[in-house]
């Protein structure tokens, strides 16, 4: 059984249950994150069951500050020996544009993938540093490399994702940690239907036409990244389905 320890926020479906699951075939420990108690839960007993793994559990929404810190803080000290940290926590709500948008959404979008990306990282790069190891991996997206119509608070969110990714690769170069960022195309999962406030059919319609890619995809390659020899890191992944060439233009049938 590996001793290594994954910590993977955003679990309960999508690209970060994927993770748990890839993770778990690698006989890693797991600590899942999740706002979704019933989600973590089942994600949990499934894993255990099959895999005979040690996971934990914490329900926790990462834009909350104090319930954060007080979840991870309050795992046993040996569970803090984290090896590897997914940053997956992240959504786009609304696609309106600027004058139009709601300040909610804005503080949702802002609040999850910028505040809360710092929020763990910041406790778990600490556990880390005493080790002089570990490796983060930040989830950000095409919309941090590029804007497109409407896009505009989620795309700048995610443009300061990639801006703390390189940010983090030097001030943890000292420590030995590696940092990645893993930057998706069109991935079908959760992320439209958040994004269109649960128009299932409005959703559906981002994805019609051609093949986008599977929260599985981003699983392989994550672990790619993660099974590099020590000397080794990839620092920027840029993953498309074929059939999109950028944010905005795709070939669909």
């Amino acid at each position: 059984m590996n001793s290594k320890i994954a910590l993977i926020t955003g679990a309960t479906s999508g690209i970060g249950a994927a993770c748990a699951e890839m993770f778990a075939q690698q006989g890693y420990k797991l600590i899942l994150v999740g706002r979704r108690a019933n989600l973590l839960e089942d994600t949990s007993s499934r894993l255990k069951g099959q895999y005979g793994l040690e996971i934990q559990t914490l329900v926790a929404d990462v834009r909350d500050k104090t319930t954060l810190s007080e979840a991870l803080e309050g795992l046993p000290a040996d569970w803090k020996k984290v090896d590897i940290l997914i940053n997956n926590a992240g959504l786009s709500r609304g696609l309106d544009p600027i004058d139009k948008g709601d300040t909610e959404d804005w503080d949702a979008m802002i609040d999850t993938n910028v505040k809360g990306l710092l929020y763990v990282t910041k406790i778990v790069s600490n556990w880390m540093i005493p080790f002089k190891s570990g490796h983060i991996i930040n989830i950000g997206s095409i919309a941090g490399k590029e804007v497109y119509p409407n896009g505009n608070v989620y795309c700048a969110s995610k443009h300061a994702v990639d801006a703390l990714n390189q940010g983090m690769r030097i001030d943890l170069l000292p420590y030995n940690i590696k940092v990645t960022a893993i930057n998706p195309g069109m991935v079908e999962t959760e992320f439209s239907l958040v994004r269109f406030k649960g128009d299932e059919e409005r959703a559906k319609n981002v994805y019609k036409g051609f093949e986008p890619l599977h929260a599985q995809d981003i699983a392989d390659a994550i672990w790619f990244v993660v099974s590099r020899p020590a000397h080794v890191n990839i620092n920027d992944m840029l993953i498309m389905p074929s059939a999109q060439a950028t944010a905005t233009i795709t070939n669909k049938n």
